[in-house]
């Protein structure tokens, strides 16, 4: 209780540079909580994508179920396969119909007969995608290849720079945030240097004395970075840009990557290094000015 009164009292003595401390903290986890979250969405997405059937290989009528068979089997033997599903004509028009069960005309002017057979097939890495479309489309019997790995490599281009923006642009604010917090911890030791020097002659413990100094830095991290993070989640979900885009499965994929338990993890992650960055750099002021 002593130390959590004396860390009060350091905070009242000079409520401006308390105040400066925090609106640096806040700006720095509201802009790392919508980089995180937009990160990590992306990344999602990209995983969903590399899920699916990347490659798609449409028969001609004329290929034979043993063609098939063997084509299927040379691309399995490459083992840069992760799986392949074949598509009969009349799995093809099931999923036709599917598709299309709103509009009945379409319905009724196919059959299984125009549909191709086809090979869905997903690929261990995106890279391998070029081979295997290149294998394919050297058969008689392939009708079309179709790949969607101008698709995945844009989307990975975009991750990528997300990562790096995100990762520079909260690297800066936070050694900004460390470099703040050090400088008003090493004012306020300079500023009680003669109490802390009457305190160290009669007795008092290094921890009692520095143990307030390190607890204003916390203060600052876990305040700055729970406030600066709530406002930053809010902000993301209201934004037209969550409401509109992929990552919102009411307006996009069938994945939602922000389930309760992640947000949960996700928000506990930045309100703990947001403490630990406060605490981190009073514990270096301290260790600096109170040796």
């Amino acid at each position: 209780m002593a130390l959590i009164n004396q860390t009060a009292k350091n905070l009242r003595r000079s409520p401006y540079q308390a105040l400066t401390a925090l609106v640096i903290v806040m700006l720095t986890f509201f802009l790392a909580s919508r980089f995180v979250l937009l990160t990590f969405g992306a990344q999602m997405m990209l995983s969903f994508f590399e899920s699916r059937p990347q490659v798609s290989i449409f028969f001609k009528d004329s290929a034979k179920e043993e063609d098939i068979k063997k084509i299927r089997e040379e691309l399995e033997s490459t083992g840069k396969i992760a799986s392949v599903k074949y598509i009969s004509k009349e799995e093809a028009l099931s999923i036709y119909r599917e598709q299309n069960k709103e509009d009945p005309t379409l319905l009724e002017l196919v059959t299984a007969d125009i549909l191709p057979a086809s090979l869905e097939v997903s690929a261990k890495d995106p890279m391998y995608l070029g081979d295997i479309a290149e294998i394919a489309k050297t058969k008689e019997e392939i009708e079309e290849v179709v790949f969607q790995k101008e698709v995945v490599d844009q989307l990975k281009s975009w991750t990528n720079s997300i990562r790096t923006e995100g990762l520079v642009t909260i690297g800066s604010l936070g050694l900004v945030s460390l470099v703040i917090i050090l400088s008003i911890i090493a004012m306020r030791i300079s500023a009680r240097r003669e109490e802390i020097n009457i305190m160290q002659l009669v007795g008092a413990t290094p921890w009692y004395i520095r143990a307030p100094f390190i607890l204003e830095g916390a203060f600052y991290g876990f305040i700055g970075s729970l406030f600066g993070s709530t406002v930053g989640f809010i902000v993301f979900f209201f934004s037209p840009y969550f409401q509109n885009s992929v990552f919102n499965p009411l307006f996009g994929l069938p994945v939602n990557p922000f389930t309760p338990i992640i947000l949960i993890i996700v928000f506990a992650a930045l309100v703990f290094v947001g403490a630990l960055l406060g605490s981190l750099g009073s514990f270096l002021a301290v260790f600096r000015y109170l040796r």
